[in-house]
């Protein structure tokens, strides 16, 4: 049995998991196999207000308390890699959204504020692509030291690697 991930907005400020996040996916565990919500690799990767991050050493110590009761309870847990790409707001991050090209995705995207419209990403340069790339490994390798099993990466709905 696997439980797909779902964006639950519920991780404290600087993308840290918090206690709450253990007893949400310890209480799910005995089912199998856990995929986290998204979780971002950079800053810029955030999508949404409250969701947690694998790209500080305090998000994996953050991390660790979550993995660590869902291992006691019997389950696997593996961290859904997500970098949000144009769909994400300065509100929410501080910077402009980044993609392929300067065109907005469509509709309004989700703030600390409630719902803005999606504003136009910046545009990022051929030689800022394996940065990109590097931060989803850099996020994979800080999911095994948290004490993740595996890793997803999402590349639906409109984010960075489906664009």
């Amino acid at each position: 049995m696997v439980m797909a991930p779902m964006s639950r907005v519920r991780a404290a400020g600087g993308g840290l998991a918090t206690p709450s996040m253990a007893t949400y996916y310890a209480q799910r565990a005995t089912a199998g196999l856990i995929v986290s919500e998204g979780v971002h690799p950079n800053e810029v990767g955030q999508s949404n207000p409250g969701t947690p991050g694998l790209h500080t050493d305090e998000q994996v110590a953050a991390w660790r308390p979550v993995t660590a009761a869902v291992h006691t309870n019997g389950g696997r847990i593996f961290a859904q890699i997500m970098h949000g790409g144009r769909v994400s707001h300065p509100d929410t991050t501080g910077m402009l959204p980044v993609g392929p090209s300067a065109v907005p995705a469509v509709g309004e995207v989700f703030t600390p504020t409630g719902p803005q419209p999606v504003p136009t990403p910046r545009a990022l340069e051929t030689a800022e692509v394996p940065e990109q790339a590097r931060s989803y490994a850099e996020a994979a390798r800080r999911a095994v030291v948290a004490g993740f099993d595996g890793v997803e990466l999402h590349g639906a709905n409109g984010y960075l690697i489906s664009q």
